[in-house]
C-alpha cells in the first residue's frame, strides 16, 4: 500500500484483553485501540514534508482514520493531522 498526498496508513495495536488489576474484559466491553504502528507514509501535501515515518509509533483521536482490511490485516488510513502524537 502506498498513500498519496498526507495520507498515513496505521496497523492498530491489539485492545487490551485484561487491566493492570489482572480482571478479563469482555469482547463487548473492550475499547477502540488510539495507539498503532505507522506502515506507510504518503509523500505529503502541498510541497510540506511528512512529519511522522514508516515504524513510529503514534497515538490518534479515538474515531480517526478510515478501517479497511488488506489481506487479512485489519489497518487504519487517516490523514497526518488525526495523529495526536508520536511515541
Amino acid at each position: 500500500m502506498k498513500p498519496i498526498s498526507d495520507r498515513v496508513v496505521v496497523k492498530p495495536s491489539p485492545a487490551e484483553e485484561k487491566t493492570k488489576g489482572g480482571i478479563i474484559i469482555p469482547d463487548t466491553a473492550k475499547e477502540k485501540p488510539q495507539k498503532g504502528e505507522v506502515v506507510a507514509v504518503g509523500p505529503g501535501k502541498d510541497g510540506n514534508l511528512m512529519t511522522v515515518q514508516k515504524g513510529d509509533v503514534v497515538l490518534y483521536g479515538k474515531y480517526s482514520g478510515q478501517e479497511i482490511n488488506f489481506e487479512g490485516e485489519d489497518y487504519l488510513i487517516m490523514r497526518e493531522d488525526d495523529i495526536l502524537v508520536i511515541l
